[in-house]
């Protein structure tokens, strides 16, 4: 049952990450209204010309890998780091939305416990 569980949360985990990073470069999403500090924070963002695109790719490369059960493992250590930066992002600068942001770090964070023994050989050495 709980195998069944993490799937399910896995899979929808990684439509959001293959839609959050399809929307960096499509922007088919409407953003939200964005305070100073916000705003001042994105135009940092956009000065570095690589840093959209190269969060987009591991988005959706961690989001497809993540959904796929056999590649679980992979994508959960892809994805990590995004979200690691997406929960400092919101518990630094948008407390509103840290709720969501720790949701889907718990979810990867279970990914990664869920799939430990694939991890070991590489710890192990």
């Amino acid at each position: 049952m709980k195998n069944k569980v993490l799937t399910v949360l896995c899979i929808l985990f990684g439509l959001m990450m293959i839609n959050s990073g399809l929307n960096k470069f499509f922007n088919y999403m409407p953003m939200p209204e964005m305070s100073e500090e916000m705003m001042q924070i994105m135009g940092g963002f956009m000065t570095i010309k690589w840093i959209f695109p190269l969060v987009a790719i591991v988005e959706i490369i961690g989001g497809v890998l993540i959904a796929i059960p056999k590649k679980r493992a992979l994508g959960a250590i892809v994805i990590l780091p995004v979200m690691i930066g997406i929960c400092v992002h919101h518990l630094v600068h948008d407390i509103a939305g840290v709720a969501i942001a720790l949701i889907l770090l718990a979810i990867n964070i279970w990914a990664i416990v869920a799939s430990w023994d694939k991890y070991k050989p590489i710890i192990e050495n």
